[in-house]
């Protein structure tokens, strides 16, 4: 009856039934979702309404420690969207406090998540036989997380976690810390089925549903306020993390200063493309990368459509920057994919003739990209474009970012490897 009452209390909070102070109500209720790499660079949320992500970060399963690549895209994402960003850890330790150690050793300097944000433990998988022996391992996780400056919590389903966890060891520690799943079905669930609850003692986060919207995507609601923890009264992060930066300085940027490189996201709300079109639903929430810019609108990448800046939102900036420099009047020219020897000649005040003789050229059709041509004429501007790299960035992905190659990009920064840096300027091109 204890467990009943507890269960009945959670659901009316959730429902809206007591009528609280406000700031006790500050998120509960609230919808959310959780992403792994399978909702991609950015993220993808289901609804206007949604308020939270919790991002992976990646985790310990059977083959050893693995980083989820998409993670600080992600919280920068979330961030940027005005939403709350938080984290989880696939935790397949077992009943091994050991490797618990080693995974947490290894994944608490990198969260990018502010100071008092959950970092949850994802225990779906790998148990030992031995039910004390896991559970230590997971409380040994979460002690280490709130001793980090974290919200512990343990993400698991309930028939798995009564076989095999003493869950009531975890609550008497850590209160309103479980995240539990139970799904009524996989159909498309908008909001949660409680006829099918998992009914243990009070649950912080319930993920509903893995089909939130057609096509999957885990759906979350917050029965406690938990996701609030640290975002504070206005939702500002307390701490400084590059992501948490990343996504801070997209959310400020004006949408007139939207430029090309930056990614938007399609607004739930928009309804038609700036041609008078009606948007595809499809479209809606996912992000894309802006190729071309005309006043008010914006070309998307990918999908060729136009679309009214007021029916975007900025959800990453592109950090690249140029500089104009004068050439001498004795220069050289690496060509580019496009390139003529008339366009070249012309930019530099030259003839294509002049540039012929001067480089030897046989036939001055056949010119390729990369190929470097001696140029006399006179002074002409050109642009150098540099990039500061990001956690997460690639050599590949900057270069299809930029239409350019990895082989360019190693030459003009003189790299002897595909290993590059957070924070450094790299030159593009």
């Amino acid at each position: 009856m204890k467990k009943l009452n507890k269960l009945i209390s959670v659901l009316a909070v959730a429902l809206g039934l007591f009528a609280l102070p406000l700031t006790s109500l500050a998120a509960v209720g609230d919808q959310g979702v959780d992403w792994a790499v399978y909702q991609g660079t950015y993220g993808q949320f289901g609804y206007s309404h949604d308020k939270f992500a919790i991002a992976q970060i990646g985790g310990r399963n059977a083959g050893g420690i693995y980083n989820q690549s998409t993670y600080s895209t992600q919280v920068a994402s979330a961030i940027a969207q005005g939403k709350r960003a938080h984290t989880y850890i696939w935790y397949e330790v077992g009943g091994s406090t050991d490797l618990s150690k080693v995974t947490l050793d290894y994944f608490l300097p990198k969260i990018q998540t502010p100071k008092g944000s959950i970092v949850a433990l994802d225990y779906e998988s790998g148990a030992s036989g031995d039910k004390q022996a896991n559970t230590n391992a997971i409380l040994y996780g979460m002690r280490r997380i709130k001793a980090a400056g974290y919200t512990p919590m343990y993400y698991s389903y309930k028939p798995y976690t009564v076989a095999n966890v003493y869950y009531q060891q975890i609550i008497a520690e850590f209160p309103d810390s479980l995240w539990m799943a139970a799904y009524p079905d996989y159909n498309v669930t908008p909001t949660p089925n409680y006829n099918v609850f998992p009914s243990l003692d009070v649950i912080g986060i319930y993920q509903f549903t893995s089909t939130y919207v057609a096509g999957g995507l885990d759906g979350n609601i917050d029965l406690t306020g938990i996701t609030d923890n640290g975002y504070g009264v206005a939702n500002t992060p307390s701490t400084e993390t590059p992501a948490v930066n990343e996504g801070e300085q997209a959310n400020a940027t004006p949408k007139a200063e939207i430029k090309v490189g930056d990614t938007v996201k399609v607004n739930f709300s928009s309804t038609n493309w700036a041609t008078g079109e009606a948007i595809p639903s499809w479209v809606k929430g996912n992000s894309y990368t802006v190729q071309q810019i005309s006043g008010d609108r914006v070309l998307l990448s990918g999908i060729l459509s136009w679309i009214n800046k007021s029916d975007t939102e900025i959800i990453s900036v592109n950090t690249a920057s140029t500089s104009q420099t004068q050439t001498a009047s004795t220069s050289s020219y690496t060509v580019k994919y496009g390139d003529n020897l008339s366009s070249i000649a012309s930019a530099y005040g030259t003839s294509w003739q002049a540039l012929q003789s001067l480089n030897g050229l046989s036939n001055p059709s056949l010119i390729y990209p990369g190929q470097i041509l001696q140029i006399n004429g006179q002074s002409a501007s050109t642009t150098t474009v540099r990039y500061t790299a990001v956690w997460g960035d690639t050599l590949s992905g900057i270069a299809s970012k930029y239409g350019t190659t990895v082989q360019n990009i190693k030459a003009l920064n003189s790299l002897s490897s595909d290993l590059i840096y957070a924070g450094v300027s790299y030159k593009i091109k």
